[in-house]
């Protein structure tokens, strides 16, 4: 999917989002054989409604992916996180259940498998500055700055 980041790599069970990332199709982690579609109908639409100004719309995408308890517990707060707000990795540590769990926190965003509608880019460094971001962190810019935040 085209998107002004770049080209939005999709993975989907049924209307479940698996995946989403900016790399390749080969650097999502399946066994099993995939249907190359050009779109995943809902999913697409929604993600083309958030780059299109409806931030909110990328909220109603049904998300799952494997990862430790406290992983998942990152994953859901970050989804939390409103379009055109951010939280600090420490924030992130606390409201996924472990406050001393900072660096876990940090893993937890670097481990995503499914950028943009995990809302990754919105946590950043204590302090304010954006820290990283797998894909570098101008499209983490772009995406604050489309989302409001600046």
């Amino acid at each position: 999917m085209k998107t002004p980041i770049g080209t939005l790599n999709l993975l989907a069970d049924d209307q479940i989002l698996i995946g989403a990332n900016l790399s390749t199709i080969s650097a999502f982690n399946v066994n099993q054989d995939l249907k190359v579609v050009k779109s995943i109908p809902v999913i697409s639409d929604l993600i083309s409604d958030y780059f299109n100004g409806d931030l909110s719309a990328i909220n109603a995408i049904k998300v799952r992916q494997p990862g430790a308890a406290f992983s998942q517990a990152a994953w859901k707060s970050m989804r939390k996180v409103s379009a055109g707000k951010v939280i600090s990795y420490a924030d992130l540590a606390q409201n996924s259940g472990s406050a001393a769990a900072v660096r876990a926190a940090g893993s937890a965003c670097a481990n995503n498998a499914i950028m943009l509608v995990v809302p990754c880019h919105r946590i950043v460094k204590t302090g304010g500055a954006l820290g990283n971001y797998a894909y570098g962190v101008e499209k983490k810019d772009w995406l604050l700055r489309h989302e409001g935040y600046f």
